[in-house]
């Protein structure tokens, strides 16, 4: 999922606040950037679960 959302993000830079939130890690260097959408992916983990356990409530 991590890895979906990393390239989500990557080629689609446009959506507003989308690995933009606290917690996301993004360190730039002269030839190197390194991207890990924490708060993001905590996020849509959250949104995704309690869209699930409305869909598949007993």
């Amino acid at each position: 999922l991590l890895v979906a959302l990393g390239l989500f993000i990557s080629f689609f830079p446009k959506i507003p606040y989308l690995g933009k939130l606290p917690g996301d890690i993004h360190i730039k260097r002269d030839n190197f950037e390194f991207f890990f959408p924490l708060g993001t992916s905590i996020l849509l983990s959250i949104i995704l679960t309690i869209i699930l356990n409305l869909i598949f409530r007993r």
